[in-house]
C-alpha cells in the first residue's frame, strides 16, 4: 500500500472517529453518561453497534476520549493565554479566571455534561493528574517569565505553579465548584486570583 493510500485510511479512519465521539457526547449531554449505551450511540449514526466496536473497545474508552478532547480544550486554552504579550501577572490572572469561567460554561451548566465529568475524575483520575500537571508546567513558565521581568521575587517556578493549583482548585475542579457556588462563606474567585498574585509578588 503507498503512502497517499495510507494517509486516506488514516483520514477516514479519524473521520469516522470524529463522528462517534461527536454522537456520543451529543447523547451523552443530552441523556446522561449513564443512560447512553453503545446501541444508542450507533442508533444515532445509522450504523451498527460492531462498526463501533471496530474503532473503541467499549463505551469506557469512548467516554476517555472525549474527556480526553476536553481537556484539550482546557489546555489549548491556556497554551493560548500563555503566550499572550502581555505580563506575567496578567497572563495568570486570567489564566486562572478562563479556567473557571470554562468550569462554570462546560461542565456545570448543563448537569450532564458534569456527570460526565465526575466519572472521568472517579474513574480515570491519572487522565486529569496529566492534564493538570501539563497546566502547571505552563504556569510555571509564566511564573519563570514574572522573575526574569522583575514582576515576581525569586522563587521556585514548579512550587508556586503547584501551589497556585492547590489555592485555586476550588476554582476550577467540577465538584468543589458545583458544591461552593451556593455557599456565601467562600472567597470569591477574584479574592483567590488576587490572592494567589500578591503571594507571588512578596
Amino acid at each position: 500500500m503507498n503512502e497517499i493510500a495510507e494517509s486516506q485510511m488514516d483520514s477516514a479512519r479519524q473521520e469516522n472517529v470524529e463522528r462517534i465521539l461527536d454522537a456520543a457526547e451529543r447523547l451523552f449531554r443530552h441523556y446522561g453518561y449513564a443512560k447512553t449505551n453503545v446501541a444508542d450511540i450507533a442508533r444515532d449514526l445509522g450504523m451498527s453497534p460492531a462498526n463501533i466496536y471496530r474503532f473503541f473497545a467499549s463505551k469506557v474508552e469512548i467516554h476517555q476520549a472525549i474527556c480526553g478532547r476536553m481537556l484539550g480544550q482546557f489546555y489549548q486554552m491556556a497554551l493560548d493565554i500563555s503566550k499572550q504579550p502581555i505580563s506575567a501577572e496578567d497572563r495568570i490572572r486570567l489564566f486562572v479566571s478562563e479556567q473557571h469561567r470554562l468550569t462554570l460554561e462546560t461542565m456545570l451548566d448543563q448537569e450532564k455534561v458534569h456527570e460526565m465529568v465526575v466519572v472521568a475524575i472517579e474513574r480515570d483520575w491519572h487522565v486529569i493528574e496529566k492534564h493538570i500537571d501539563r497546566l502547571h508546567e505552563l504556569v510555571a513558565e509564566m511564573i519563570k517569565d514574572g522573575i526574569e521581568a522583575g514582576e515576581f521575587r525569586e522563587q521556585d517556578p514548579a512550587v508556586a505553579a503547584r501551589c497556585i493549583g492547590a489555592a485555586t482548585a476550588s476554582l476550577c475542579h467540577p465538584q468543589m465548584v458545583a458544591q461552593c457556588l451556593a455557599k456565601e462563606n467562600r472567597a470569591t474567585s477574584d479574592e483567590l486570583i488576587e490572592f494567589v498574585i500578591r503571594a507571588l509578588k512578596k
